[in-house]
């Protein structure tokens, strides 16, 4: 695998909340606890503490924004995290055809024994 895995990214994003939090500031080019619980089914605490997970492995930024912070996805970010999840899919792309290959062995052997 050419990609090293960052584990951090991978668990922060693993999150349906947090996922859809991404979602959310792509489609509106950003925005603040407030807009977005407003649009979630959680509480402005909630999707504020869920932007602070995404800021800490930096696919969100936040900054002030009045008396709140307004987020923005980090592109560069976000892009690292893509490359890395095609990489896993390639590597189990891979492993998934070795397996057939396998298979396909024995089952060719078994129906020699049975000729």
């Amino acid at each position: 695998m050419s990609a090293v895995i960052d584990d951090d990214l991978w668990s922060a994003i693993g999150d349906p909340t947090r996922r859809r939090i991404v979602d959310l500031l792509l489609d509106e080019g950003g925005g603040t606890s407030t807009t977005l619980s407003e649009r979630l089914p959680v509480t402005r605490q909630a999707v504020a503490k869920h932007l602070g997970v995404l800021d800490r492995v930096g696919l969100v930024h936040g900054t002030p924004s009045g008396r709140e912070r307004r987020y923005e996805v980090d592109e560069a970010q976000l892009a690292r995290a893509v490359a890395q999840l095609s990489a896993v899919g390639e590597t189990w792309d891979a492993r998934l055809r070795r397996i057939k290959r396998i298979a396909e062995r024995i089952q060719e052997q078994r129906r020699d024994e049975q000729s």
